[in-house]
């Protein structure tokens, strides 16, 4: 007689076995979302840091020296590109880091270092300008070789020989005042610039710094970029107006021959 032989039965899985199961899923499921938002948030601080370098660069205001153009403590957009492949031109307005002098030394108290911390974070994407109190914004009046003079019998400001009509954007006490109360009679040296501010009685900006070791002129080293929009606050956005039409009869200077006066 022969005995009937049966499959092994089927293991039962147990309710606390499932559970454990899922957990685990669900701790793998968890671990790699937050494995990707760390990537994203990584690749996007790297990028923002990219950006920030070497293509635009976020500043506030902290003067009044360029109202109405700029008021205090707006936001502005700087464009780095233009220092490392074009140049400039006379209405640009230009943040530049301080040629020596031109700032008062900084006196306040340190920040807590966690303070300090959380706003080079921020610097890094953008959302904080840390350095804006070390740097200046002004509008390029004269470039390399321009013989700028101020004032003629009207109280304009001649760029190499030219007067321009600087009214569509200075902030002056009256109409009839002339651009600058202080008269300066200059010309840029190489790879410099001169630049004044738009608020021209409450701006201290190259006139005021010729008794400087830069004779009160930018080094075009020293210049971050060109500010080209106001992101900050909103009813204040826009892109910024360069007013080159007013620089637009201005002839190119004239070479100086050696041993000759400027023109």
């Amino acid at each position: 007689m022969t005995t009937e032989k049966t499959a092994p039965a089927e293991p039962i899985e147990t309710t606390h076995s499932t559970r454990g199961s899922a957990q685990r899923a669900r701790r793998r499921s968890w671990l790699v979302f937050a494995r990707d938002v760390i990537i994203i948030v990584i690749v996007a601080v790297l990028v923002s840091f990219l950006v920030k370098t070497f293509l635009v660069r976020s500043f506030y205001i902290p003067s009044g020296s360029m109202e109405e153009t700029l008021h205090v403590n707006d936001r502005i957009l700087v464009d780095e590109i233009t220092p490392r492949f074009g140049g400039y031109s006379r209405g640009d307005i230009v943040v530049f880091r301080d040629p020596g002098g031109w700032l008062v030394p900084d006196t306040s108290p340190q920040r807590p270092p966690v303070v300090e911390a959380i706003e080079w974070v921020l610097s890094l994407v953008g959302l904080a300008a840390p350095d804006s109190d070390d740097h200046l914004v002004k509008r390029i009046i004269g470039l390399p070789g321009d013989h700028v003079v101020c004032c003629n019998a009207i109280g304009q400001i001649t760029v190499n020989g030219v007067p321009v009509d600087e009214s569509d954007y200075l902030d002056l006490p009256s109409a009839d005042s002339p651009a600058s109360a202080d008269s300066f009679d200059v010309v840029v040296p190489d790879d410099s610039l001169w630049v004044l501010g738009d608020n021209r009685n409450r701006s201290r900006d190259s006139r005021y710094n010729t008794d400087q070791p830069g004779k009160g002129f930018v080094p075009l080293e020293n210049v971050v970029g060109r500010a080209f929009l106001i992101t900050w606050p909103f009813d204040r956005f826009g892109t910024l107006d360069f007013h080159h039409d007013v620089f637009a009869g201005v002839p190119e200077p004239q070479p100086v021959e050696e041993g000759g006066a400027s023109p």
